[in-house]
């Protein structure tokens, strides 16, 4: 299958690899419990919040149809983009990698639009503005950021708060 978007394409390989990571460290930890075999200790925590996004997006998506085919496809794709999300945050937390770091950042915030398009394109509320999940601070409650992050402030932007026709975001 061909992707018009690159950066679709992308997500959806980095979002496979990440799962696949996660299933292989769900049945690591269900051989042994306590160790993971295809990984080293330091990994864990980051495979353990991989599973957990994985797992949760999975339920989320799990959706009664209501028999409008538009609510029922934003009903699935919202936790899917929240998935990934939450996959990028666990890198944020746990990846040395600044190239890394930098795309789970810009996964972070494109995925956060495309959730706000298609809640706008259905005439529903957006969730009310918080802090950016990349801030100091916010990336796990009480803890700092991972060492090694080179995190910065935007406070003064108004991010999230600019309406977004989907055309715009597909460039």
């Amino acid at each position: 299958m061909r992707y018009k978007c690159p950066l679709h394409a992308g997500l959806i390989a980095l979002a496979l690899a990440a799962g696949l990571a996660g299933a292989r460290a769900v049945q690591a930890h269900d051989a042994s419990p306590g160790v993971d075999a295809a990984s080293p200790a330091g990994e864990a925590p980051f495979l353990a919040e991989n599973a957990a996004a994985m797992d949760k997006m999975m339920a989320d998506m799990d959706v009664k149809p209501t028999g409008d085919v538009d609510v029922d496809f934003v009903a699935m794709m919202i936790p899917h983009h929240q998935g990934a999300i939450d996959m990028a945050l666990a890198v944020l937390r746990h990846g040395r990698n600044e190239q890394i770091r930098r795309l789970a950042q810009e996964i972070i915030v494109t995925q956060q639009q495309e959730i706000a398009a298609m809640r706008m394109a259905l005439g529903q509320p957006l969730p009310p503005s918080a802090p950016a999940p990349t801030q100091p601070g916010t990336l796990a409650a009480g803890s700092p950021a991972a060492p090694g992050a080179h995190m910065h402030d935007h406070s003064a932007m108004s991010h999230g708060t600019m309406p977004m026709s989907p055309d715009t975001m597909m460039k």
